[in-house]
């Protein structure tokens, strides 16, 4: 899909199943399974998006799915069979690993970041080796210092490999980190978590990795468990859908199994959420 100057492409790295209630919160399952129904064990389907951007020359990737080195503890907790796309994927485009100028990291759960290193010889070493991989400070040292809470979201082996190479800079966030590309700090799903905004030739591209991570998150109250500041979510989204609505802006989503990008509308009270064809230009 392009627009303006810019254009981006989404494919799915790995398909993979959460628990539903975990992924709506404090909404009844009778609401949440309408849209996103489960299966006998209450879980529901869900993949990782991978979304390439090629702007000013360069090929960058907005985080990095599972990956293959899953854990077989890891492996049950994402009902997953460890089996990722990602080479297939970034074929389709016509790239390879060592395309890829930037991996841009939303932040570090590893649903985002596995896919970020690879195994060789037993070792965990950078998947592209000519890549800088830009992550934000504060989410770097909650990753690299888990908790009881975060600790099976963020796993401090695979992410120091990327830092012994030497391909990490920390970024500072609300700031365009090139021309018509803003990091923007959200916190909610984690205390350093942002989002992307794209812009050129007036139409705008926004990826908000986990706070929008499915079109029906698009509603404000529906926010995962999962999320360490769910009322700093809520404002978040509060904050964005006028202009979301009034830009028609396209949305792009790393969890949605139906559709990686969308359109979003009110009719009175009512929010419409309307796949978009990523393949199509932006008129």
């Amino acid at each position: 899909m392009k627009f303006g100057d810019f254009e981006i492409h989404a494919f799915v790295e790995q398909k993979f199943k959460l628990d539903g209630g975990s992924m709506f919160g404090v909404i009844p399952k009778s609401m949440w399974q309408k849209l996103l129904p489960a299966d006998e064990n209450n879980l529901i389907e869900m993949q990782t998006n991978l979304f390439v951007l090629k702007a000013h020359g360069k090929n960058m990737i907005f985080d990095i799915g599972l990956g293959d080195t899953l854990s077989d503890r890891e492996l049950k907790i994402y009902g997953t069979d460890g089996v990722s796309n990602l080479e297939g994927g970034l074929s389709s485009l016509g790239l390879t690993e060592e395309d890829i100028d930037y991996v841009i990291l939303t932040h570090l759960h590893t649903d985002h970041s596995g896919g970020a290193v690879k195994l060789v010889d037993g070792n965990y070493v950078p998947r592209f080796p000519k890549a800088k991989y830009l992550i934000g400070k504060d989410e770097w040292e909650d990753a690299i210092h888990p908790n009881e809470r975060t600790s099976a979201v963020y796993i401090p082996e695979r992410l120091n490999a990327l830092n012994d190479a030497g391909q990490i800079e920390f970024i500072d966030l609300n700031v365009e980190l090139f021309p018509g590309i803003k990091a923007v700090h959200t916190g909610g799903h984690t205390a350093g978590h942002f989002g992307l905004q794209m812009e050129s030739g007036g139409k705008k591209v926004w990826y908000y990795a986990d706070i929008f991570c499915t079109s029906a998150h698009m509603r404000i109250p529906f926010v995962p468990a999962t999320d360490l500041f769910p009322l700093q979510t809520m404002e978040v989204k509060r904050d964005s859908i006028d202009e979301i609505i009034g830009d028609n802006v396209i949305m792009a989503f790393d969890h949605d199994v139906d559709s990686p990008f969308a359109t979003v509308q009110m009719d009175g009270r009512k929010m419409i959420v309307t796949p978009f064809d990523g393949a199509s230009d932006v008129a």
